[in-house]
């Protein structure tokens, strides 16, 4: 039997989930910044493959030339948290 008082017991809330797993490159957020105001080409960067993995940028299709790399809402978010947008 428990002998604490009820209120003394401690309640361990599930750790808050966030998009990132680890920080990103200047590199990365200079990407992000470039697609702030427009799509990319596809190949245009070297970090766009782990920026898609992280669910930042998203490839759109184009009816002329390569896919194009746009940024989603989560990269939008990571922006406005450095008070970008």
């Amino acid at each position: 039997m428990d002998s604490s008082p009820p209120d003394a017991k401690q309640t361990h809330a599930a750790p808050k989930r966030t998009i990132l797993r680890r920080l990103l490159s200047h590199h990365e957020i200079a990407t992000l910044l470039l697609l702030l105001h427009a799509p990319v080409d596809a190949h245009a960067k070297p970090e766009i493959p782990m920026l898609q993995e992280a669910g930042l940028v998203e490839t759109i299709g184009s009816d002329v030339g390569a896919p194009r790399i746009r940024l989603t809402e989560h990269g939008n978010a990571i922006l406005r948290g450095l008070g970008v947008r």
